[in-house]
């Protein structure tokens, strides 16, 4: 079955911009967004990108479009739906409504510890738990480092639950020259996991630039 619509949560883990470029690669490949930003996103989206994404709905894609150099960004960004951390009437909420692929990129450590442990304080984790319930394809993408036992474990439970942990640690070997080379590597990952075609990052084996 083929792809039409991806929920997509950024969290409060260093690395935001791996967020912002997936929405727009997805957009770009005619995929719907349902997005949300958890507080500490906001926060980091402002300290790394110099986005301020202060509102909700309508208001918080805005600043994301204007952000965004596409150009066709005005007609791509009708696709984005901004849903409330606590908006517990969103179909997001729910098994019934439909949405089996979502991606929390980047994932914070507490995010995904909430995930593990089948809590659901807002509506990010109530989705994620609705994915996994509905056995769905949820990828968590964590920005951390060092490790500790603590967020192991989570991972590891998460994994045995069929969830795919995909760590922003981009590869070197297509010799990456600049941040969005980096930030493209990971954006591809992502792609192919949810069973997207992808022409960002080229495939190992493939000619390399020199």
């Amino acid at each position: 079955m083929s792809t039409t619509s991806v929920t997509l949560a950024l969290t409060g883990a260093s690395g935001a911009i791996y967020g912002v470029r997936l929405l727009e690669t997805l957009l770009t490949a005619g995929i719907r967004v349902e997005l949300m930003l958890s507080i500490a996103a906001r926060s980091v989206l402002f300290q790394e990108c110099g986005l301020n994404v202060s509102g909700d709905g309508e208001a918080a894609v805005d600043v994301l479009r204007q952000f965004s150099t596409h150009p066709a960004a005005d007609a791509l960004y009708r696709n984005v739906r901004h849903h409330g951390l606590l908006d517990w009437n969103s179909e997001l909420a729910s098994g019934s409504g439909g949405q089996r692929q979502m991606v929390i990129c980047p994932c914070s450590m507490g995010t995904l510890a909430a995930v593990s442990m089948g809590l659901a304080d807002n509506l990010i984790e109530r989705a994620a738990d609705v994915v996994i319930k509905e056995r769905g394809s949820l990828i968590m993408v964590p920005r951390e480092t060092p490790l500790s036992a603590i967020h192991l474990e989570n991972m590891l439970r998460l994994t045995r639950l069929g969830v795919v942990i995909l760590p922003a640690s981009p590869g070197y070997y297509g010799r990456p020259s600049t941040l969005s080379d980096l930030v493209d590597f990971i954006v591809a990952r992502i792609l192919e996991q949810l069973g997207l075609p992808q022409r960002i990052m080229p495939p190992w084996g493939t000619k390399i630039r020199s």
